[in-house]
């Protein structure tokens, strides 16, 4: 029987995981389509909870915060494009985010936590 536990939580284990890389694409994919990083942040919150206690847990914090900072620096940026400093913003935002995506993925791909 506890063979059986075992293979349940590592089963559980690998489609977290899997769900989790599901949304770091999500959010790769929202610099060509726009609304796929809206799908991810969704996931996000309604599988938060799976997550919790488990090394997928940073990843999941990790992506919420990239979503909502890039989103509130994507806002200065265009807010601020008139002062032509926006488009300093946007690319300086830009950069960040696919950093954060290629390092969370990086580190999912190793079956390491993310550090914050």
């Amino acid at each position: 029987m506890s063979e059986e536990i075992i293979m349940r939580s590592e089963q559980r284990m690998k489609s977290l995981k899997t769900l989790t890389l599901a949304v770091y694409i999500l959010y790769a994919l929202s610099y060509f389509t726009g609304i796929t990083a809206i799908i991810g942040i969704i996931i996000n919150y309604v599988k938060q909870e799976e997550v919790a206690g488990t090394w997928l847990e940073s990843h999941f914090r990790w992506q919420i915060r990239t979503f909502w900072f890039g989103l509130l620096w994507a806002v200065i940026g265009a807010a601020t494009i008139v002062i032509l400093i926006g488009f300093a913003i946007l690319f300086a935002n830009f950069i960040w985010i696919i950093y954060r995506i290629v390092k969370g993925w990086l580190n999912l791909n190793d079956n390491k936590p993310m550090s914050d």
